[in-house]
């Protein structure tokens, strides 16, 4: 009997799609998994901080004013899913340093500057996002960047 076991890459990357379920963004559903010796240490989706309304109970400022993908991140309500990966260790005492991110969407600039902080030594994406800005931070940093088609 053959099998096709995954990869690493492939069986972190559809975890990432999972957790991106309950992702509670109208716009864009993200998932991500920071990941430490190939056991996972935290995950996280993007919406609204911990008891707050979430945009699908109250809609999104953002897709009422038109605003396009990437701008005016500050009149969002969502925290990113990267960003709640990193909350998420940092609530519970887990070391982020060292660690691999597993991402639905490549990173932005904001979660770029914050994953290089948190001591992430490669990102692992599924595209879906373009932000060249994200990118040199990342190359500047040296942390490997790599994208997965699944």
């Amino acid at each position: 009997m053959s099998r096709n076991r995954p990869s690493w890459d492939e069986y972190f990357s559809e975890l990432a799609r999972m957790v991106a379920r309950r992702s509670t963004c109208l716009r864009r559903n993200v998932g991500a998994l920071l990941v430490k010796g190939e056991r996972i240490i935290s995950t996280g989706y993007n919406g609204a901080p911990q008891g707050v309304p979430h945009c699908l109970d109250v809609g999104c400022l953002r897709q009422a004013r038109e605003i396009p993908s990437g701008q005016r991140y500050e009149l969002c309500r969502g925290v990113h899913a990267e960003q709640n990966a990193i909350i998420n260790a940092a609530r519970y005492g887990v070391s982020t340093l060292d660690s691999v991110l597993y991402c639905t969407n490549q990173p932005c600039m904001l979660c770029a500057r914050m994953l290089v902080n948190a001591g992430v030594t490669r990102v692992v994406h599924q595209g879906d996002f373009d932000d060249p800005l994200a990118l040199e931070v990342f190359r500047e940093a040296g942390i490997e960047v790599c994208e997965i088609q699944l």
